[in-house]
């Protein structure tokens, strides 16, 4: 697999994760669409630690900073909307307004 190969797979899926977030309206589905953005992007770490860099592993342990930091991101998101199922019944992000400003 090649350099470009690699950039091209990690562009379709933050491709594809941008588009998950602009059209979902469930909660869960946005988280789903930002958990690829974030697998893009160590996609693009890896690839380019391995074609590019000198030392190999500088990418590795990028991207298990990602990754440690997605889990702790997703389970906390993954609580606030099962709580907000719980109090609501639903998870259209459109027709909650519980966590917005009042002043805006």
């Amino acid at each position: 697999m090649t350099l470009q190969a690699c950039l091209l797979l990690a562009f379709l899926l933050f491709a594809i994760g941008v588009y998950g977030i602009l059209t979902r309206r469930n909660a869960i589905g946005i988280l789903i669409s930002m958990e690829l953005m974030l697998n893009a992007a160590n996609i693009n770490f890896i690839a380019f630690a391995h074609f590019r860099a000198l030392d190999a592993t500088a990418g590795a342990v990028f991207s298990l900073f990602i990754i440690a930091v997605t889990a702790c991101e997703m389970a906390i998101a993954l609580a606030i909307a099962i709580a907000v199922y719980r109090r609501h019944g639903h998870l259209d992000v459109d027709e909650l307004t519980e966590l917005r400003d009042p002043d805006v």
